[in-house]
This record gives C-alpha cells, sequence and structure tokens, in this order.
C-alpha cells in the first residue's frame, strides 16, 4: 500500500531563538503570522500534530484540523527542558558531548536519540498499514530521526541535518521502504 507523508515542522518560538531546550511553549506572533501565509498543505486523508502548543498553533494558523498524536512528541530532554544549551555544554561538558555522540546517551534523564528513532519509526511504520495521504506537524528533531530512519543512515548522521522552522519535508512508502521526495 502506497503512503505520502508531509511533514511540516513547527513554527519558531522565543527557545528556538535563544537556543533553550524546549519546553510547550507557544509559537512567537510573526511564526503564526509566516504559517498563515503559507501555501495550503494538499489534501490528506490524516492530519496529525504534537501535542505540543507550538505544533497545535502551527496546525491552526495552516487551517488544518489536526487529531492529536502523542507519537509525535519532541524528544523528551529531561532535565535539561527550558534551559540553554550553551549553559548545558558549560555546566555539564562531559553529559552534554556524550549526548551529542552516543545515540543510546540520555544524561538529561529523558529519551536518548535512540529511542525517539525507534519511536517515530514504528509511528511511521503504522502509517503504511493505512496507506493514503498524512500530515505530520510535529518537531525539528522527530523530523531529523524521521529523515535518519528513511536513509538507514547510522544513528550519528541526526546532527546532519538542519530542519527550519514551518519547513515541509515529504516521503513516500511503497509498504516495503521509505523514499525522501523532493518536489518544485
Amino acid at each position: 500500500m502506497n503512503t505520502r507523508l508531509t511533514w511540516i515542522c513547527h513554527g519558531a518560538t522565543a527557545a528556538s531563538r535563544k537556543a533553550l531546550f524546549p519546553l510547550d511553549e507557544p509559537l512567537e506572533h510573526k511564526a503564526v503570522e509566516e504559517a498563515g501565509r503559507m501555501i495550503a498543505p494538499p489534501r490528506a486523508d490524516r492530519i496529525a500534530t504534537s501535542p505540543a502548543l507550538r505544533a497545535r498553533q502551527t496546525a491552526d494558523a495552516l487551517r488544518l484540523e489536526a487529531q492529536i498524536d502523542q507519537a509525535l512528541c519532541d524528544c523528551d530532554h529531561g532535565r535539561w527542558a527550558g534551559r540553554s544549551i550553551a549553559a548545558i555544554g558549560t555546566e555539564e561538558p562531559e553529559n552534554f558531548m556524550g549526548w551529542m555522540s552516543d545515540p543510546e546517551a540520555a544524561p538529561h534523564g529523558g529519551e536518548s536519540l535512540r529511542d525517539l528513532r525507534k519511536r517515530i519509526a514504528g509511528w511511521m511504520d503504522g502509517q503504511t498499514v493505512l496507506g493514503g495521504h498524512v500530515i505530520a506537524i510535529s518537531h525539528a528533531a522527530v523530523i531529523r530521526a524521521a529523515i535518519v530512519h528513511v536513509l538507514q543512515a547510522p544513528p550519528s548522521s541526526f546532527w546532519l541535518s538542519d530542519v527550519e522552522p514551518l519547513s515541509v519535508i515529504r516521503m513516500t512508502s511503497n509498504g516495503q521502504r521509505w523514499s525522501l521526495r523532493f518536489q518544485h
């Protein structure tokens, strides 16, 4: 069964502008306006969003009636949530570097990158059973995990793709494998 998956990264937040590990913060006003000006996504059989406020606000700004899906949550950053990435790098350099270099590490007490990838791969595989077109509004880390899964890349490649706010990434599955899909 063929499946089309359109990922939309939520809009910018104050935390993303300040390089903070995210909390459940709202979109910046400018991000709401930018999302409202985006070209409407094509019709979809299912539309899902992370439960995070920033993802739900992005879906609303895009005029999409999305169902909340817990599987699309951002990476759980544990005790680092809401804190500056620079501060963590200074205060806990070994833990920070371990997290950046070891996909199984979770020194913050949250979710490892390997666990994030496994969660997202499971969600994607569930979509192939349903087929059709699904739109998913989620987070940069979730989308990077999906890209690593699709490319069957080593977990360390997680950090090699940047997903900007309001980015649109398309993937397809023929029921046996996923592929990235580039359009003009």
